[in-house]
C-alpha cells in the first residue's frame, strides 16, 4: 500500500502559542511543508465563520480534540470493521475464490485512496468538522444542503440496519420471546444510550470490544464448520470450492455491493480528524493500518468460511454454522452490532447538534457542559434514534436497507465526493505531468463507478 508520509507533509498544524491562525497563513505554511511534532498541539476554538480554527478546541469548556493516533485507529476500527465482514463469504460463493479476493483487495485499496484524499483536503481546511462542511467549502450552500440530506439518510439507514440486526439476533437467541417491533425498540434504546457521550473518544474506546467480537464470532463459525457440516448439508457431504464462478451481472453487482459496504466508513473520517490532537501527522497512520487489518481479516474470514461451508455458505455467515454454534456466535457479535450503530449514530447526532448550535450562535458552548448544550445534544440523539426506529419498522429487512444505501449515498461518500475533492484541489493542473494525468484518470474512474452504482442499483 503506498506510503502516506508525503500527504501529511503538505499541511500544517497550528502552534498552541497562537490564539487564532488565519486561512491564508495556514495555506502559506502548508505549501512550505511545515509540520509540528508536538502531540499536545491543538487548534483554538472559533466560530464556524472564522475559518482558521476548529470549534472543538475547547472555548467555553473542555476541548473535544483529545485523540492520538491509536485512539484514531480504534475509532476507525469501530466505524468500519463491523457486520460487513459476515457477508463476504457469500461473495466468494457467488464469484469464486479468485474473483472474490480480487474484489475484496481492489475495492479496499480504492476506498483507502479516497480516504487519503479526504485527509489531504481536511489539512487544507482544518476548520471543517464533518463531511458536510467540506462539501460546503467545495460547492457552496446549495451542495451543502444536498450533502446534509444525503449523509443523514445514509446514517439513518445504517443505524436502522443495526437495530434490525440486533432484533434478529435477539429473536434467534430467545426463539422469538418478544415481537420483532419490541426487539427493534430495545435495540434502538440501547444504542441511543451508547450515543449519549459527546466525544469520538468514547467511540474509540469501543474499538477493542468491537474487533474481538467480530474475530471471536468468526472463529466460532469457522471451528464449528470444521468439526461439523453446515446446517443444511446432507450426510456424506463435502464442500465444493469454486475457483472462478460464472455469475450473471446481477450476482456480480450484488456481490461487489456487499464488499463495498464492508469498507464504506469514509463519511466519519472528517469528524474523527476534527477531534484529533494532530490529524495532519496521525490520521494517515490510523487509516493505513485500518485497511491493512481490514483487508487481512476480510480475506481470511471469507476464505475460511467459504472453504468449509461451500455451496451452503449463507449471508450473514453465522447462519452457515450448526444452530447451537450459530446462537453462540450471534451472542458474541452483539458488541459489534451495538458499536456499528454507535459509530454511525454519533456522526449523525453530532451533525444535528452542531447545526443547531450554529443556528443559535452558540458555537462557543459546543464543548461545554452547560444545560443548553446537553439539552440540545440529548434532544438531537432522541430525534435521530426515533427516526431510526420508524425507518427500521418501515423497511424491516436489513439487506434491503443496506442495498439501497450502498448504491446511492455510500457510493458518493466513499468514492464520488473524494474524487470531486481531487478535482477541486488540483484545478488548473490536471495534466501537469504524467502522474497528474494518471490521478486524473483514476478520479474520473471513481466518479464513473459512483454514477454506475447509482444508475444500476436503482
Amino acid at each position: 500500500m503506498p506510503s502516506t508520509s508525503n500527504e501529511t507533509n503538505n499541511a500544517i498544524v497550528p502552534s498552541a502559542d497562537n490564539d487564532h491562525v488565519g486561512t491564508e497563513k495556514q495555506s502559506s505554511d502548508a505549501e512550505k511543508g511545515q509540520l509540528s511534532g508536538n502531540d499536545e498541539v491543538d487548534f483554538k476554538a472559533a466560530p464556524h465563520e472564522e475559518v482558521g480554527g476548529n470549534i472543538f478546541g475547547g472555548e467555553g469548556g473542555e476541548g473535544f480534540r483529545n485523540m492520538g493516533r491509536w485512539d484514531t485507529l480504534f475509532a476507525l476500527v469501530t466505524n468500519q470493521l463491523g457486520l460487513g465482514v459476515l457477508s463476504l463469504p457469500a461473495c466468494l460463493k457467488m464469484l469464486g475464490i479468485v474473483p472474490g479476493l480480487v474484489a475484496i483487495v481492489s475495492i479496499g485499496v480504492l476506498t483507502w485512496y479516497s480516504g487519503i484524499l479526504l485527509h489531504k483536503f481536511y489539512c487544507k481546511h482544518p476548520h471543517v468538522v464533518n463531511m458536510v462542511d467540506i462539501v460546503a467549502v467545495m460547492g457552496g450552500r446549495r451542495w451543502e444542503i444536498v450533502a446534509a440530506v444525503g449523509i443523514l439518510i445514509q446514517l439513518l439507514m445504517t443505524c436502522a440496519s443495526s437495530a434490525i440486526t440486533l432484533s434478529v439476533i435477539l429473536n434467534t437467541i430467545s426463539e422469538h420471546a418478544v415481537c420483532t417491533v419490541g426487539f427493534i425498540g430495545i435495540g434502538a434504546l440501547i444504542i441511543w444510550l451508547f450515543c449519549l457521550p459527546r466525544t469520538v473518544k468514547f467511540v474509540s474506546q469501543s474499538g477493542v470490544p468491537c474487533f474481538f467480537s467480530i474475530i471471536i464470532a468468526s472463529l466460532i463459525v469457522i471451528i464449528s464448520l470444521g468439526v461439523k457440516k453446515p446446517t443444511k448439508a446432507p450426510e456424506g457431504w463435502k464442500a465444493e470450492i469454486v475457483i472462478a464462478a460464472s455469475p450473471d451481472f446481477k450476482q456480480v453487482f450484488n456481490a461487489c455491493l456487499r464488499v463495498f459496504f464492508a469498507y464504506a466508513g469514509n463519511v466519519a473520517y472528517c469528524s474523527y480528524m476534527a477531534e484529533m490532537r494532530d490529524p495532519a501527522r496521525d490520521f494517515s497512520f490510523g487509516l493505513s493500518w485500518l485497511f491493512v487489518v481490514s483487508i487481512a481479516v476480510y480475506s481470511t474470514v471469507a476464505i475460511a468460511i467459504y472453504c468449509l461451508a461451500g455451496e451452503f455458505t449463507t449471508s450473514p455467515a453465522l447462519g452457515s454454522a450448526p444452530m447451537i454454534y450459530a446462537k453462540a456466535a450471534y451472542g458474541v457479535i452483539i458488541p459489534a452490532v451495538l458499536t456499528t450503530g454507535l459509530a454511525n449514530g454519533h456522526i449523525g447526532i453530532k451533525y444535528i447538534y452542531i447545526s443547531v448550535m450554529r443556528k443559535l450562535k452558540a458555537t462557543n458552548e459546543i464543548t461545554s457542559s452547560t444545560l443548553k448544550s446537553w439539552v440540545i445534544w440529548v434532544s438531537s440523539a432522541t430525534v435521530f434514534w426515533t427516526l431510526c426506529f420508524i425507518l427500521s419498522n418501515a423497511i424491516p429487512i436489513s439487506d434491503s436497507i443496506l442495498s439501497i444505501s450502498s448504491c446511492t449515498t455510500y457510493a458518493w461518500t466513499a468514492w464520488g465526493i473524494s474524487a470531486c475533492f481531487w478535482f477541486h484541489m488540483n484545478k488548473g493542473s490536471y495534466f501537469a505531468d504524467w502522474k497528474q494525468m494518471a490521478f486524473f484518470t483514476l478520479n474520473v474512474g471513481l466518479i464513473g463507478l459512483t454514477l454506475f452504482m447509482n444508475s444500476v442499483g436503482l
